[in-house]
């Protein structure tokens, strides 16, 4: 008798995660981050590929920022860093992994390489003074931020599974990177893109509750 399949790890239910808020804070930060979600929302609708393109570009900057900021305070006081510095670098390296994949499948307009280059402009500044002065309100601003990407991306699964965005092969760069079977497509990128993203929100949860605790380096 033939036994049946496997099943594929690209097909295991998710349950996305939320992280309640604390203080005055932590809603602070949720009420932003939501802000910036109906920003997205109404700017590219169902335009996911898209979507993701820009949102990469600011994923992509805190943890750049909070490794640097760590990295010189682990400097400033002789003191381990307890592994925070080489896991930021290696979020901000991956996002930017995410953004390099989507480049190749979404092919951004000029008016969205323009909004890139403004985002980061204006998004560094501000993670770089809200981590300086405001550390733990920094983590869990990428905290809600990596919800709202899980959410997304989650969307962007039912989108493919549904028919109504073509599920396209998936990029050279993302086999590759993610070390995906040949044949791979769309759907199994998104797929591991949002498993990252799901580590990033932990983890900058875990930081942001370290330093509440007094327990961050």
């Amino acid at each position: 008798m033939e036994q049946p399949a496997a099943p594929s790890r690209f097909d295991a239910e998710f349950v996305p995660v939320h992280v309640a808020p604390k203080d005055i804070h932590d809603r602070i930060a949720l009420r932003f981050v939501k802000f910036l979600r109906v920003f997205a929302d109404r700017f590219f609708a169902k335009r996911y590929g898209h979507r993701a393109v820009v949102l990469e570009t600011v994923a992509a900057v805190p943890g750049m920022v909070g490794g640097l900021l760590q990295h010189l305070k682990a400097i400033r006081h002789i003191r381990d860093d307890q592994g925070w510095i080489r896991e930021m670098i290696e979020e901000a390296d991956n996002e930017r992994m995410h953004l390099m994949t989507f480049i190749q499948i979404a092919q951004p307009t000029r008016l969205e390489r323009w909004l890139i280059l403004i985002v980061q402009l204006v998004f560094y500044n501000f993670y770089f003074f809200l981590y300086l002065f405001a550390p733990k309100t920094a983590h869990r601003v990428v905290g809600y931020l990596e919800e709202e990407a899980v959410v997304s991306y989650t969307q962007y699964l039912a989108e493919i599974d549904a028919g109504k965005i073509e599920n396209v092969p998936a990029p050279q760069i993302a086999l590759d990177y993610w070390e995906l079977p040949e044949g791979a497509r769309l759907r199994e990128v998104v797929f591991v893109i949002r498993e990252d993203e799901a580590r990033h929100r932990d983890a900058n949860h875990g930081f942001a509750n370290a330093i509440e605790d007094g327990t961050a380096p």
